[in-house]
């Protein structure tokens, strides 16, 4: 996007000091056409860098949103509600959204000083929640038909270490059949949150989890998987990459959104920018057509966005190169308030992006994979 110093920086240089008349003098006559010739091209580049700036300004994108990672509760399956969320998805010209619930809800125990406000709160664990689902379905299938077609509802109250666990979200689409759009969330490897959830340790090539993707290759759904790519203390290599890698290898048939792009906000604080991320994500999108990516959270800083707020250009060149395989998201968490600001973050992302490309990420990407139409 083209840049200009304020006008009154852009004209400072026509402005001269007063100064005593001089006497005329033959060599200062012959250079007055020429001073004249040079104010008057400066004055036409004025006039030149004006229209570039009404151009720019004619220009500037008012995106819309598909807003592809939305918590309808947060770990005490309580939230805002959906008409706070219709709310802010208006305030910040989110068309359509992506909403789940948290499949694990967190325990309060009876020896807690006080009722924990958040799952890291305490050393209290967490245990997977069927419930998120139903209170999701309950209050979409509520709402007026025009309020339902704004939402996209995924399935993700199921232990993704129970072998029954596909067999457990073929019955919940009965239930509500035709209703759900996708399956997702999946926790698995997820920083603290692992290490509070009780049971077996989730893994992203769980046979559990392979069944799942089965189901949702026959039904036609997208399957949104957070597997960190490493722990936190494990910087210099992907330390879980291939438990991820091969569920989408050997699942070509199902549709895999990578949620944080395998990062995550802990992995952020321990480790820093992991420079070999950006290789890995290219070398995964080259291999597997059937993996998308979720630029939500703990991407757009430090990965997109360099220490100044600039886009850095190897990402951009990298959505450039794969234009439909790229989504954003709040990732709020029951709390919609912060909506609009979350997405707002990413205009210089997107700025810095082709207009076709933007709208796709902004947008459309989304909606293509939840065959939805795109205007």
């Amino acid at each position: 996007m083209l840049k200009l110093a304020p006008r009154a920086a852009r004209f400072s240089i026509l402005a001269k000091p007063s100064c005593p008349a001089q006497p005329s003098h033959p060599a200062r006559a012959r250079q007055r056409p020429l001073v004249q010739g040079a104010l008057a091209l400066l004055l036409g580049l004025a006039g030149s860098l004006a229209g570039l700036e009404a151009v720019a300004a004619d220009e500037t994108r008012d995106y819309h949103y598909s807003d592809a990672h939305l918590h309808f509760v947060d770990f005490f399956q309580q939230g805002d509600g959906l008409g706070a969320l219709l709310d802010a998805m208006d305030e910040a010209q989110v068309d359509h959204a992506l909403v789940t619930g948290i499949g694990v809800a967190k325990k309060w125990q009876q020896d807690a000083p006080k009722k924990p406000r958040y799952y890291m709160g305490d050393d209290a664990p967490v245990y997977w929640y069927s419930g998120t689902d139903y209170i999701l379905a309950e209050a979409l299938t509520r709402a007026p038909e025009p309020v339902q077609a704004r939402f996209s509802p995924f399935i993700t109250g199921f232990n993704p270490t129970d072998l029954n666990a596909a067999d457990e979200i073929r019955q919940l689409m009965a239930i509500y059949p035709g209703f759900w759009k996708g399956i997702g969330e999946v926790f698995t490897r997820h920083d603290d949150l692992t290490r509070l959830t009780e049971g077996e340790t989730p893994r992203a090539n769980h046979p559990a989890l392979m069944k799942v993707y089965a189901l949702a290759a026959e039904k036609g759904l997208p399957v949104m998987v957070h597997s960190n790519i490493t722990s936190k203390r494990e910087g210099h290599e992907g330390l879980y990459l291939e438990e991820f890698e091969s569920a989408v290898r050997d699942n070509p048939e199902t549709t895999f959104i990578w949620a944080h792009a395998g990062t995550s906000a802990e992995l952020n604080r321990r480790l820093g920018r992991m420079t070999w991320l950006h290789g890995e994500i290219e070398r995964m999108l080259e291999t597997y057509p059937n993996l998308n990516i979720d630029l939500s959270w703990s991407v757009l800083e430090p990965y997109l966005l360099d220490d100044e707020g600039q886009p850095r250009s190897r990402w951009v060149a990298l959505v450039e190169r794969f234009p439909q395989r790229f989504v954003l998201g709040s990732d709020v968490v029951g709390r919609f308030g912060s909506v609009g600001d979350i997405l707002a973050s990413y205009t210089p992302f997107l700025d810095a992006l082709s207009p076709q490309a933007a709208r796709n990420v902004a947008r459309d990407n989304f909606l293509r994979w939840v065959d939805l139409p795109v205007k």
